[in-house]
């Protein structure tokens, strides 16, 4: 029943999603709420938030291939697979976000390396590769292991890197010194590992039919990651804001004040802070519904949506503080606020890719050997 509800809902979401794509490519960013002052939105924030995820995802595929951990054995497959759709969740929003996306190849054929952006396009091709090739030697483990090994240690690295190059390309921004702080690029990798946790927990606990010692022991692995991980976010968000306001230079305090009392207040309060970070934290504390599918997938879910939430509170008010006070007053256009919440196309396009990632996961799951009991050992 549970299955049958979820194929239906990531239909209807894929269907709305389709007039999304289509508004976008009829009339551009027309129908977009951003403008000329806030100029990244929806979608930049679920690139971030997606790519998060394939990066940390990753990194838990290489501790069955390169690191050989035993309670992760026979994972990898899974893990490749979620890592493989959810980078291309992510790509496809930063892709549609650009206002010549047509044009993605000068990238290619007219790189500049001393760009952050173009740095990042050419990792995440080689990430993406990488992982494709290791899904097809995964399905002949013995043969390819030590093929394995190398691409699991070259993809770790640039997991790694590409984590915290998305954080710098934020944070070479100096004009919004709420972005260009030291520790900002370095809070990436563990947003990713957390977010790449949760969602292990949640498709285990929701999907994984083996009832045994060994998922309660990977439940209760992923659950204490998630858990420390958890704190490792909190500390970062404390100290990230402790610095803006006792350093008091006035667009971090604004920025700030805008996250936590502003517009965005429910974002972080409701979504990140209570629904993504305390709720979580309490049900995960308890070892015993920690290793209970439905809670920890509960657990999982809950924590992905405080990690979605905190990629917005990250991008949109930092773009809400204008660099000169004046500009509020001085022009008046529908793309000149500086107040943003995202369209109904914007909406409608996320929630689409959203739906297609999630029922091709669910075709995926149900008809290729990617659960652990489906996978031969090495």
């Amino acid at each position: 029943m549970t299955r049958r509800i979820l194929y239906g809902l990531a239909i209807l979401a894929t269907l709305f999603g389709l007039w999304g794509i289509y508004d976008r490519i009829a009339f551009g960013h027309q129908h977009a709420a951003y403008g000329s002052y806030v100029v990244w939105g929806l979608w930049v924030a679920l690139y971030l938030f997606f790519t998060g995820l394939a990066a940390g995802t990753f990194v838990f595929a290489t501790l069955d291939y390169l690191f050989r951990v035993p309670l992760f054995a026979r994972t990898g497959r899974l893990s490749l697979f979620l890592s493989l759709i959810t980078l291309g969740a992510g790509l496809l929003h930063i892709w549609l976000d650009l206002g010549r996306p047509e044009r993605i190849w000068k990238a290619y054929l007219q790189p500049n390396f001393n760009s952050v952006m173009n740095q990042i396009v050419w990792g995440y091709t080689i990430f993406g590769l990488i992982i494709v090739i290791m899904l097809g030697m995964s399905f002949q483990p013995q043969r390819y292991e030590r093929w394995l090994k190398v691409l699991s240690a070259i993809g770790l690295f640039l997991a790694l890197f590409l984590s915290g190059g998305v954080g710098a390309l934020l944070g070479v921004q100096a004009a919004r010194p709420f972005w260009h702080t030291g520790l900002f690029p370095v809070q990436f990798p563990f947003f990713s590992l957390a977010s790449g946790a949760a969602l292990l927990l949640l498709v285990y606990g929701l999907f994984d039919r083996a009832a045994n010692e060994h998922r309660r022991a990977l439940l209760r692995t992923l659950a204490i990651l998630t858990l420390v991980l958890q704190g490792i976010k909190l500390y970062f968000l404390w100290a990230d804001f402790s610095q803006s306001v006792y350093g008091g230079m006035p667009m971090n305090v604004a920025a700030v004040n805008e996250v936590m009392f502003g517009r965005y207040w429910w974002a972080f309060w409701i979504l990140q802070i209570f629904l993504g970070s305390i709720i979580p934290i309490a049900i995960l504390l308890w070892p015993h519904l920690s290793t209970e599918p439905p809670w920890a997938a509960l657990a999982g879910f809950l924590v992905l949506l405080g990690f979605a939430a905190a990629r917005a509170n990250i991008v949109f008010p930092a773009l809400s503080v204008p660099e000169l006070p004046q500009l509020i007053g001085a022009f008046h256009s529908s793309r000149l606020q500086f107040h943003y919440f995202p369209s109904l196309m914007e909406w409608a396009v996320s929630i689409g890719i959203s739906g297609l990632t999630g029922l091709i996961f669910l075709i995926a799951y149900d008809r290729l050997p990617l659960r652990p009991e489906h996978v031969r050992g090495a």
